[in-house]
């Protein structure tokens, strides 16, 4: 058998997590393999993790391939996980200070899988954001809190929930470098407890579970609404919940809506999840659009012309996603052909993607009428009963926001109306959704339905 040297397996790590750059998401690449920590040991690589929710998720997600490129570099399918880290990070020949090693308990380096690209500087702030980004950015100056804790983000996907509380944790770090601030996706946290449950051999159980959370400064739990069912899970949440809560350590969470129209979260966590701060996130308007794709590109050094920003907000509303995806798009295309990015690019380029991002007028009004138990035919009538008029005017507004039309083509669409009424219903709404949280709520709903 012939054995490696161990600069050879040391020298092959970089490359392959170059490799694995370009097969995952590069929010997966910066959450949990950006944090390992390379070093030889009796001519295997062993990588060192923060603590053992990365070990749980690299070695489940991640290692097999992990295996199969060292083999491909450095002629070895010899590799490790465990939980330590390296005396110094920027000397990877210093040796390890992990349990493996030393031969009794280290305490590693503290690592909460915070993705530091996300800070409040580069997010674009909007009306349809402007409080949450507020609550966030309160939680993180006085963390603990009673009047933010817990924050609970809640809006559709790519709408930057994420965003925000990754900023919130890396600003709570910023200001108190030795912080523990810890982000879970919740399937992260339901894989930890399963495991712990049913394999405590391997995991150190229970206690160790419960152990990642004891002396947290901050939990960052994202998409709770996939606790939804899980009755176990739910149960061991609660009562981590609780031991946060009543330690006045900061608790941040996101969700793809309100709780309580979660099916199958239990009545207690329900109660739990709105004991501090519910913010909701809206879609962006469009002058937040424009300026969250001139921001992207001006992050990645690519000049976009107005025009071009114009056509991406208008045809893409419900979600920031979409509206990166579509620029990285854009950009790569004009990367690789050597043309510049101009409107007549842009529309050819992205021909397809507008096409399946446009929402009609008649796709509106069913949606509308459907929420509201009415038929279309009475929404776009003469009658002007309150249970019509309200739900027309929403309509109406919905059209004015997410489609192309003039406003005397949205009138014509709802019975032949004149221009001047679909502008007053526009006004009507905007003013009442400063105002009226039920109809703010409608609102929300239905945009998210036409989104989908």
């Amino acid at each position: 058998m012939n054995l490696l040297p161990p600069s050879a397996l040391l020298e092959a790590w970089p490359r392959c997590l170059a490799q694995l750059e370009h097969e995952f998401p590069s929010e997966d690449i910066h959450t949990w393999l950006r944090p390992l920590q390379a070093a030889p040991r009796d001519h295997v690589l062993v990588l060192y993790a923060p603590n053992p929710f990365v070990v749980d998720i690299v070695r489940d997600r991640f290692l097999p391939r992990i295996r199969e490129l060292l083999d491909h570099y450095a002629g070895s399918r010899d590799v490790v996980i465990e939980i330590g880290a390296l005396k110094r990070a920027s000397d990877p020949a210093a040796a390890p200070s992990s349990s493996a090693t030393t031969g009794r308990a280290a305490e590693p380096a503290f690592h909460g899988n915070l993705d530091n690209q996300y800070i409040f500087e580069n997010f674009v702030e909007g009306r349809s954001n402007q409080l949450a980004r507020a609550a966030a950015w309160q939680a993180s100056q006085s963390p603990g809190d009673r009047a933010h804790n817990p924050l609970l983000l809640y809006g559709g996907t790519g709408l930057g929930k994420t965003h925000l509380m990754f900023a919130a944790g890396n600003e709570l770090l910023a200001k108190n470098p030795a912080a523990k601030v810890l982000y879970l996706r919740s399937k992260d946290f339901m894989d930890g407890f399963t495991k712990a449950l049913y394999d405590p051999a391997a995991t150190g159980g229970m206690d160790a579970f419960r152990k990642q959370f004891q002396g947290l400064d901050a939990l960052l739990i994202d998409d709770i609404q996939f606790f939804a069912g899980k009755d176990r899970t739910q149960e061991e949440f609660f009562h981590t919940f609780n031991a946060l809560f009543d330690g006045r350590q900061q608790i941040i969470m996101t969700c793809d809506r309100y709780p309580r129209e979660v099916d199958g979260l239990e009545p207690r966590l329900k109660s739990r999840l709105g004991w501090g701060l519910p913010v909701a996130i809206d879609p962006p308007d469009y002058e937040t659009r424009a300026q969250i794709v001139l921001s992207k590109a001006r992050e990645r050094g690519v000049p976009i012309p107005d025009d071009v920003a114009s056509l991406l907000a208008k045809k893409m509303r419900s979600s920031v996603r979409d509206l990166e995806g579509a620029l990285n798009t854009l950009i790569a295309r004009a990367n690789f052909t050597g043309r510049p990015i101009t409107l007549e690019f842009a529309q050819e380029t992205l021909r397809d993607v507008l096409r399946d991002h446009s929402v009609g007028i008649n796709q509106i009004q069913k949606t509308v009428a459907d929420y509201y138990g009415l038929q279309v035919k009475d929404l776009i009538g003469p009658k002007r009963t309150r249970s019509l008029a309200r739900p027309r005017q929403i309509a109406m507004s919905l059209a004015k926001e997410l489609t192309d039309h003039s406003l005397p083509e949205i009138g014509d669409a709802f019975g032949g109306r004149d221009h001047t009424t679909v502008l007053h219903a526009c006004r009507q709404i905007r003013t009442l959704l400063e105002t009226d949280g039920k109809l703010h709520e409608d609102w929300e709903k239905l945009l998210r339905k036409l989104s989908e």
